[in-house]
């Protein structure tokens, strides 16, 4: 457990490191921490001093405490110059393994060296990263945004290192709200090539399920609807799902009961091919088949698009790409300025998950 003294200290940092505390400005007096933290003198100046020994501020005799950029240029013993910070959501499931090893070999291959973290697609864990990350002085910083469907408190650290000259490029996504190079897959394109594929198949009456806590989810159920629009057809508002990251497990109890009673909705479009095959099992646990009774399709071509009995029918993702192709953006972004997006434009990949209704 943290002492008072080092309690304070982080908030210090953190407010140094978001920029509410700037370089080279003095902070608040010990007499006003002393009230804002309801602590003893003694322990405000253990909070300042281990925050003047970390490089965060100076004391000046006479003068006040000021913020000091001494931590930016210590770096552990890392080599500023050639570190990329590296944030995902998530490190060893789905397919952020391939995602990450795009990055370190084209990073490996140019003589640099990557600093990794993870943030559970949490947002308390997303702002530890980003501390990290400059506290580290990294020369560069690659971001998969956390919940970038919903406002993120921690916005005002991207505009840090901005500040800071440290160049900064998202995958998979990005934050509305910020001005910030991206790297994406055309989500939008994705879901309506699925949707699409199920109308050319016969289908009529379609259900969605899609994450609405990452813009991904948004832009797909973009697509959802886009395909329904051509094709002139209505779509049930019912039938669409969503859920976010931490109800993912109870979406699919829902459209069982929704299923149980519905008779027209024969064809499904999932978020990705981890909630496809999740959806394949509830629906085996009604005693319902795919693609004999439902059309399944999914996202990503995972490597679960093929590990189950029935391999789905999918939308492409680069992957091992995507990861090269920012590795080599913020390379370029080192050295000069550089501005633009890179999307990647799904393709179908059609399997057996999919039946055509005659």
């Amino acid at each position: 457990m943290k002492t008072k003294y080092q309690v304070i200290a982080d908030e210090i940092r953190s407010k140094i490191l978001s920029n509410e505390f700037v370089v080279g400005k003095v902070i608040p007096p010990e007499l006003q921490l002393q009230k804002d933290y309801g602590v003893s003198r003694h322990t405000v100046r253990e909070a300042i001093a281990l925050l003047v020994n970390e490089g965060f501020l100076r004391k000046e005799k006479g003068s006040g405490t000021y913020v000091d950029d001494t931590y930016q240029r210590r770096g552990d013993g890392v080599s500023s110059s050639k570190t990329i910070g590296v944030i995902t959501t998530y490190l060893s499931d789905y397919i952020f393994p391939s995602i990450i090893r795009g990055i370190e070999q084209k990073l490996r291959e140019n003589g640099y060296s990557l600093l990794l973290a993870s943030t559970n697609n949490d947002v308390d864990q997303e702002r530890e990263c980003l501390e990290q990350m400059l506290s580290q002085g990294v020369s560069g910083l690659i971001v998969e945004p956390t919940k970038s469907n919903q406002y993120n408190p921690n916005l005002a650290y991207y505009l840090s290192f901005k500040e800071r000259g440290i160049p900064v490029v998202m995958i998979n996504a990005y934050y509305e709200e910020l001005s910030v190079p991206f790297i994406c897959v055309n989500d939008t394109k994705a879901g309506y090539l699925a949707t699409k594929h199920l109308f050319e198949q016969g289908h009529q009456h379609l259900a969605l399920i899609t994450k609405i806590d990452d813009l991904q989810g948004k832009y797909r159920m973009k697509g959802f609807i886009k395909a329904h629009e051509e094709m002139r057809t209505n779509f049930d508002p019912k039938n669409v799902y969503t859920y976010t990251t931490e109800t993912k497990g109870q979406v699919f109890q829902t459209i069982r009961e929704k299923l149980a009673s519905d008779q027209e909705v024969t064809g499904i479009v999932c978020y990705n091919d981890e909630v496809a095959q999740g959806l394949i099992q509830a629906l085996a646990d009604m005693g319902k088949r795919v693609p004999e009774d439902y059309s399944v399709i999914g996202n990503d071509d995972s490597f679960l698009s093929t590990a189950g009995s029935i391999k789905l029918t999918t939308l492409s993702h680069p992957k091992e790409e995507l990861g090269a192709a920012a590795a080599e953006w913020i390379m370029l972004a080192v050295q000069q300025e550089v501005t633009g997006n890179k999307i990647f434009e799904p393709e179908l990949i059609i399997r057996d998950s999919v039946k055509r209704i005659q």
